[in-house]
């Protein structure tokens, strides 16, 4: 016995587009985004596989700067790198960021806090 109604709905490759731009965009996480849109976590990742597959989901192009100065925020213990080599930091959404050696904790935090959202 099937009780309820079937929720199988149509989504278009600009509807996708534009939900999959909404994660990351001032904090907001693909849990978020999820709810807001009352689909599952994993729809939002099948979307972007889908749409780079499509070539429709941009691959990001080249680097991107961004300022330091984005307030204070709290420092959460890093692991050191060791040796003299640059630390690389990849992240969920495809960005990966890239540190020079030495660099402080704090900076470093807070360019992970500001690629996390950007």
């Amino acid at each position: 016995m099937i009780v309820g109604v079937e929720r199988r709905r149509f989504w278009s490759d600009e509807m996708k587009l534009s939900i999959l731009r909404e994660v990351g965009v001032g904090g907001v996480t693909v849990t978020d985004v999820a709810l807001r849109h009352d689909v599952t976590r994993q729809h939002i990742y099948q979307w972007r596989k889908q749409m780079k597959d499509k070539e429709l989901w941009p691959e990001p192009e080249g680097i991107s700067f961004l300022a330091l100065d984005a307030g204070e925020q709290p420092v959460t213990s890093l692991p050191k790198p060791e040796g003299n080599l640059p630390a690389e930091i990849g992240f969920a959404n495809g960005r990966t960021l890239r540190c020079p050696p030495g660099m402080a904790e704090a900076d470093i935090t807070r360019l992970i806090q500001l690629v996390e959202t950007a």
